[in-house]
């Protein structure tokens, strides 16, 4: 393909000293690529991601510690953000009931300019620190909560505004970006996950790259906090929500998987524990009924493990062999 001449623009220190805002100098030709090489070039970005994520292992384990903590003393989890940033928080929040069985109110995703803007783009919206600070009093946000600010640049008022007010009302803050932020909005985070991606195959494009970049990150911080409150059994979901014709197979398979028992006794196993996984296992190891399989759990923190000692059952061969083969 051809070479631009003069590549002395791309990053020039005259220009915005965010990493977001840079130009990546692998993709100065894109405009040129065939559509093998546009996908070539944005997945050799895209490899980039994991490792970035990964470098951040520590703050983002603090993080779930805090997350944790606020869950084990009934608050909350909120997520915020402007743009791609917001709707990232909104979609993790909303997969939450569905996954580990919590209600809406534990973990709540927010972004600048409300419900509307996660359809329709209201890009001002993020320009405003006192919309963002006027969204923790609206959601009573005060100590034990934390709050979690999400700003792929580093810099959005709305964020920094949302996180400087939930500070002063007691909450526990983390901010997630992906290039340095400045003093201000550190100043703000009591932890900051920096999964630092380099400049996006299109520039400023932070629904690329730093979006990947801030799923993942968010994937970590929920999944994470959730199987530290027994949310699994093993690497089972079992405090998910049998809501369609999917999950009520799923939840039939896990307890069929656990006990061994056939599919017309699983069902009827949930049926008597009012669709609820994690009891229906509790209720067939102990013999008990499902007012004593919850006190159990509640007397363990909901840690299915320390209820009943046995693990799950080991992955059979089959699944094994079944694996090794779409790898190969």
């Amino acid at each position: 393909m051809r070479t631009v001449p003069n590549l002395a623009i791309v990053n020039s220190p005259t220009l915005d000293s965010r990493v977001t805002e840079r130009r990546n100098p692998r993709t100065v030709d894109i405009d040129l690529a065939s559509p093998l090489e546009i996908v070539d070039q944005i997945n050799a970005e895209d490899r980039l991601v994991a490792d970035a994520v990964a470098s951040q292992r520590e703050p983002i384990a603090e993080t779930i510690a805090l997350i944790e903590s606020a869950f084990r003393a009934g608050r909350r989890l909120l997520y915020i953000g402007a743009g791609t940033s917001g709707r990232l928080g909104v979609l993790d929040a909303s997969e939450c009931p569905p996954t580990f069985g919590t209600d809406t109110g534990m973990v709540i995703g927010i972004i600048a300019g409300g419900d509307r803007a996660l359809r329709t783009p209201i890009e001002g919206a993020e320009d405003d620190p006192d919309a963002g600070a006027a969204e923790m009093d609206a959601r009573d946000v005060s100590q034990g909560d934390v709050v979690v600010g999400i700003a792929a640049s580093g810099t959005t008022p709305y964020v920094r505004g949302a996180l400087t007010r939930a500070r002063a009302l007691g909450a526990r803050t983390a901010l997630i970006a992906c290039t340095e932020p400045p003093a201000a909005m550190r100043a703000v985070a009591d932890v900051c996950i920096l999964p630092i991606v380099g400049p996006e195959v299109l520039t400023g494009s932070t629904r690329l790259k730093a979006g990947t970049a801030t799923k993942l990150v968010c994937n970590l911080l929920t999944t994470g906090a959730m199987i530290r409150i027994g949310k699994s059994y093993g690497n089972l979901m079992v405090d998910l929500r049998a809501t369609n014709v999917k999950l009520q197979d799923r939840a039939e398979r896990i307890v069929m998987e656990v006990t061994g028992i056939a599919r017309d006794d699983a069902r009827a196993l949930l049926t008597a524990a009012d669709g609820r996984v994690k009891r229906a296992l509790v209720m067939q190891a102990l013999g008990v009924d499902a007012a004593t399989a919850d006190a159990r759990l509640a007397a363990e923190g909901g840690v299915i493990r320390r209820v009943v000692p046995n693990a799950p059952p080991p992955v059979t061969s089959a699944v094994t062999s079944s694996a090794a083969e779409r790898a190969s």
